[in-house]
This record gives structure tokens, sequence and C-alpha cells, in this order.
């Protein structure tokens, strides 16, 4: 009997050690959630007051950059500017929506022809930008954070 307890109690006692839990570090957690984040993607992109409550992320997408660039291409129109050539190009622009919500422009990359005939389009699109109304910044696991956008926009005058 004594013999046959023993056995059963043996396996019982050495098997306690699988229980012990490995303590792991805040540092460690943190590198193995980093190493696994992908930084490229946020949860929920930067949005205007009508985007705002669109669940799917690609529509959501999509809202924030019509609506903005529905507010450049307003902007641009009313200032009417007077060119001495016909022009029809697109330019490229760099924009960045910081954690607070406020757009910055990074760079505009535009043909030197459209730059000698429009010598404040760069001020038009800063001014443009500063009329926008509240963007809520872009959210990466519940935390606001900066956004980065590749805009072209279509330049016609005659």
């Amino acid at each position: 009997m004594r013999k046959f307890l023993l056995l059963i109690l043996f396996p019982i006692l050495a098997g306690c050690n699988n229980f012990e839990t490995k303590k792991i570090s805040s540092k460690e957690v943190l590198d193995q959630e980093s190493k696994t984040l992908n930084w490229k993607e946020v949860d929920e992109y930067p949005a205007f007051e009508n985007c705002k409550n669109i669940g799917e992320l690609t529509k959501s997408r999509e809202c924030f950059e019509a609506t903005l660039a529905n507010s450049i291409y307003a902007y641009l129109a009313r200032q009417e500017p007077i060119v001495t050539q016909a022009i029809d190009d697109t330019l490229i622009l760099y924009l960045g929506i910081t954690k607070t919500g406020k757009p910055i422009i990074d760079s505009v990359f535009v043909d030197t022809l459209v730059t000698n005939q429009l010598p404040y389009l760069k001020l038009w699109l800063q001014q443009s930008l500063d009329s926008l109304p509240k963007i809520y910044p872009a959210i990466k696991r519940g935390i606001p954070v900066s956004s980065a956008f590749k805009m072209p926009i279509v330049i016609k005058a005659e």
C-alpha cells in the first residue's frame, strides 16, 4: 500500500514545478508587442465630423480623402488666378496630420511651369488647409498618432 501511495504521490510532487508561472518583465512584453505590431497601418484613419462614425476602415479613409480633396479644390477654385498659358498639370502634395489633428504640408512636388504661372499656389494650399474643419487624428491601439498622406491635385487653368 505504501508503494502504491508513493507511486501516486511522486508524480504529483514532481509535477508541481510545471504549475509555476514564469514572470515576464514589462520590457520583454513591450519588445514582443513592438515586433508584432504593424506600424504602417492604423486602427482608425483621421476623420472629419462627417466621416467619424463610419465603421469600415477603407470607407473611412475614402471619406476623409474625398472631404479633404473637395475642400482643397473648393478653396483653390475661389482664387481665380490669371495665367498667360493654359495649365493642365498634377502636383503631388505630401500631407501630414499630427496626433492633435493639425494638417501640415510636408512637401509639394510641382512643375516649374505651374510655379511660374501660379506663384502663390503653395500659399493657397496652406490657406486651404488652415480653413479645414476640425480633424480627428488617426488612432492606433486607442492612442492618437500622426499620419501621412500622398495626395495628387490636378491643376487646370486657362
